[in-house]
């Protein structure tokens, strides 16, 4: 009987490229591949800018069906990274006089525009801890709760949080080449945690990443939407411009928290969507204060006034203020966001209340 590493070796001759027709074996996209004598597999998967992400559960999948196979682990790798030349030990000083050329920056592709998405608005935040993809799902949910056709694409590709925020996390169905986003509450979803291990670490450069939200935004089938929202990862980095270079973006969403430190990291938000042609409905203020359960006095945990002053400053309406309530910590770590598990709650209705505002801010600034 073949050893481990040879059945994974002939699992893996039947994976094939879609981009390229050859298996993954033959084309040498797999690399390292470690086994332990209690069926726990490690290996490297080169995947490239053009490459399927798909490609990365397809690997996973064949090496679990083998029999004996506990545990199975794939890193993704760039090509580029990994067939690089050794970096000298030794590093010379630069000579202005042999400077190169300065070459032509790259062409910058073509927003496509995707009409059956609807709307699509950016929910995105200066920092990380504000609470931005908590935002992002309630507000979703509000939506559909409307009677709207919602779907959210996780496009924080190094920290996807949305598997667990929407109590949903299993490897998508393809069907016809298309991917078949999994539904939570109401809402369509598609997150890259569906595709990797949930400890593997995204060590993804721009193209990866470019790549990934492109597949989101063309390989899913979302159906005719009315709402599209995107959950951006915190700063203004390479998912943000890759999002406004592969689709055009209806609108953003700017999400803070009371104290000065969030608020400045949000003015660069601010300015990277209008710099970039994406028109920012407003701001949402996010653990504006915590209700005393004694008194219902409002407590200021961190401070106050941080998003009316980043609204005002900006020239931006307030769309809400979301009060710190431990059941919305809840009902992300649930599955059950707090529209859901606490429609009465002052944090469930304010989140409702900031839906409607959106959908009011869409349907004046896009009348058809």
């Amino acid at each position: 009987m073949p050893n481990l590493q040879e059945q994974i070796a002939g699992v893996l001759a039947g994976v094939r490229n879609p981009r390229t027709g050859a298996d993954v074996v033959a084309a040498e996209m797999v690399r390292d591949i470690a086994t332990t004598v209690d069926g726990k597999v490690r290996l490297t998967l080169l995947l490239g800018a053009n490459d399927d992400a798909t490609l990365v559960r397809d690997v996973r999948q064949a090496i679990e069906a083998i029999p004996g196979v506990a545990d199975v682990r794939v890193d993704v790798r760039d090509p580029a990274q990994a067939h690089a030349a050794p970096t000298p030990s030794r590093r010379s000083l630069p000579v202005m006089e042999a400077a190169p050329a300065p070459k032509a920056p790259p062409k910058v592709p073509e927003p496509v525009h995707y009409p059956n998405l609807g709307r699509i608005i950016a929910v995105s935040s200066g920092k990380g801890g504000v609470g931005k993809s908590t935002v992002a799902v309630n507000l979703a949910i509000a939506l559909a709760k409307q009677g709207k056709r919602v779907g959210i694409m996780d496009a924080d590709i190094y920290g996807p949080n949305l598997p667990l925020m929407l109590g949903v996390d299993a490897a998508p169905a393809v069907r016809d080449d298309k991917i078949i986003p999994l539904e939570a509450h109401g809402v369509k979803v598609i997150s890259i945690g569906f595709l990797i291990e949930r400890d593997q670490p995204a060590i993804w450069r721009g193209p990866i990443v470019m790549k990934i939200i492109t597949q989101f935004l063309r390989d899913v089938q979302w159906g005719q939407l009315d709402y599209f929202l995107v959950d951006m990862p915190p700063g203004t980095g390479d998912a943000q411009l890759s999002l406004v270079q592969a689709t055009q973006v209806h609108a953003a969403v700017i999400v803070t928290t009371p104290q000065q430190v969030a608020v400045g990291d949000a003015l660069r938000g601010v300015k990277m969507f209008e710099r970039t042609a994406v028109p920012v409905l407003g701001i949402v203020e996010n653990m504006s204060y915590f209700e005393n359960p004694e008194t219902g006095k409002p407590i200021a945990v961190f401070g106050s006034g941080g998003g009316a002053r980043l609204a005002e400053e900006c020239g931006l309406p307030l769309l809400g203020q979301i009060p710190l309530d431990p059941r919305i910590q809840e009902g992300g770590d649930s599955g059950r966001p707090i529209v859901v598990a606490e429609p009465a709650s002052k944090a469930a209705k304010e989140l409702e209340a900031v839906a409607v505002r959106i959908m009011e801010r869409i349907a004046e600034r896009y009348p058809s």
